[in-house]
């Protein structure tokens, strides 16, 4: 009980610092500690994700899903806003979450992570500019929060799209 306490406790820090850890068979508590470390609306989150997304085969004992399609159907650099990492982080949450079958549990922070991250790509602008890819980033959030559990249809896909671009000009 000690050992595997310590490791919970470990296992996070260790992400975060970006530790190399030993090679042994991954509980799922471990995983979990580790999905978490990764998917929380905040800097020293997203700093370890990505430190551990430059360096997967460190990660190769937990079987993560890497995989992405960015921002799926949606434009991943929408009127030049890059938001292609926040999108990774994103698929990332989702589909490791779901792989464990716990995503339900874990979606609504997720999603923030997503609109965190988007905000930190919109924080390097001002004025119009910033206005407009927070605008943007909104919009994605909103889809994510009510479409990312979803099959979502190549219509909502559009409406979306069409709202984004309707919050764009409105706020230029």
């Amino acid at each position: 009980m000690v050992r595997r306490s310590l490791a919970m406790l470990v296992l996070p820090l260790a992400a975060v610092l970006g530790f190399a850890l030993p090679a042994h068979a991954v509980t799922l508590e471990q995983k979990l500690a580790a999905l978490s470390a990764f998917s929380q609306p905040t800097s020293t989150s997203a700093g370890a994700w990505r430190s551990a997304w430059q360096d997967q085969a460190a990660w190769a004992d937990y079987a993560f899903d890497w995989s992405t399609d960015l921002c799926s159907s949606s434009p991943d650099r929408p009127l030049g806003y890059d938001f292609r990492m926040p999108c990774r982080r994103h698929d990332f949450g989702y589909r490791n979450y779901k792989a464990v079958n716990q995503f339900p549990a874990n979606k609504s922070r997720i999603d923030d992570a997503f609109y965190f991250d988007m905000r930190q790509v919109c924080s390097g602008y001002s004025g119009v500019a910033k206005s407009t890819c927070d605008g943007l980033a909104w919009t994605y959030y909103q889809a994510v929060r009510q479409f990312g559990s979803l099959v979502v249809t190549d219509e909502q896909i559009q409406q979306v799209r069409r709202e984004a671009e309707l919050n764009a000009q409105a706020a230029a």
